[in-house]
């Protein structure tokens, strides 16, 4: 039986390690801090949800090429941790969402730099504590590697649906950018903006998310999937999601979460990439602008009022046409 290994032992990567323990894989889980609940079995990371017995803890990686390693270490901090741990596993598959400041580059394309290993993305509409309670959950394992299949059936359990994709271009992008969108919606509900302001964010969102994505030469398809529209619809309408509890805090409600949030740090990477590609995302800048402390709130939503009047489509997510 293929062992699994997954690095990072926040709220996400404890909750793939508890799933696929449940559905009888042997799973070990690596993090820094493993070692506080060692004995206890309660990760503060998961309240709620004892990691059993039967995972193996630590906070030393030690992958073999027969291994599956999942990737569960936050997106700014991926590049250094492959560096530092240069693991040799059958196939690597990052499960973090978001763009790295540094590079613009996502997940996929830095485990391909930086390891001898096919690599892949799982992503798609999940909450953590969703996936632990074995709550039904689909979600998206894409890669340009042959072992799609394989990959598919090993990590999906009973509750846990994989979907197969070879666009991972098109599923990080989507996990990525949902996450700005859900900053924006957070801005918008914590402002008190209304429920139709939120629902004209998450269409035009979709539609900044398609023109971005077709620019750096995804398919459109991808994005009306799970790892696009699904990831949105889920990300941007619950509290439980740490970007769109941001963007309350932006709008005046409420404390800023304390754990990471991807979308802060992939709004400037995403504003960047966009006006390098020319490509026009309105959504995205007001984001930026208002992590940056650039805009003030009534600033922010006098520059999305005010845009000129245009048509709907085919400006979605046609790039040479973007308004």
């Amino acid at each position: 039986m293929t062992k699994i290994t997954v690095a990072g032992a926040g709220a996400f990567g404890s909750a793939l390690a508890v799933a696929l323990d449940m559905a009888g894989r042997e799973v070990t889980l690596v993090g820094r801090n493993v070692d506080a609940f060692q004995t206890s079995r309660d990760n503060p990371r998961l309240k709620g949800v004892p990691i059993p017995e039967s995972i193996t803890l630590t906070t030393v990686l030690n992958v073999t090429q027969d291994d599956l390693l999942l990737l569960a270490v936050p997106m700014q901090a991926l590049s250094g941790y492959l560096e530092d741990t240069k693991p040799k596993p059958k196939a690597a598959i990052a499960c973090s969402k978001g763009v790295d400041l540094a590079t613009g580059r996502g997940p996929t394309a830095i485990i391909d730099d930086l390891l001898d290993a096919p690599s892949a993305i799982l992503t798609g509409p999940s909450f953590a504590a969703d996936i632990a309670r074995g709550l039904p959950t689909a979600l998206v394992i894409a890669t340009n590697s042959d072992m799609g299949e394989e990959l598919q059936e090993a990590l999906s359990t009973d509750t846990l649906r994989l979907y197969l994709s070879h666009d991972p271009i098109g599923a990080e992008l989507g996990g990525a950018l949902k996450n700005v969108i859900a900053i924006a919606c957070g801005i918008c509900i914590g402002a008190g903006l209304g429920e139709s302001a939120r629902a004209a964010l998450m269409t035009r969102g979709m539609a900044e998310m398609l023109r971005m994505a077709v620019a750096m030469g995804a398919k459109p398809e991808t994005l009306a999937g799970l790892a696009g529209f699904g990831d949105l619809a889920l990300t941007c309408t619950s509290e439980q999601s740490r970007n769109f509890t941001f963007g309350l805090s932006l709008g005046g409600k409420g404390p800023a979460p304390s754990a990471t949030t991807e979308g802060r740090h992939t709004a400037r990477a995403i504003v960047k990439l966009a006006g390098a590609k020319g490509v026009d995302m309105p959504i995205a800048n007001m984001v930026a602008g208002m992590v940056e402390e650039k805009l003030t709130l009534e600033q922010a939503v006098s520059m999305l009022l005010s845009r000129p009047l245009t048509k709907e489509w085919p400006y979605a997510y046609r790039p040479d046409l973007h308004r």
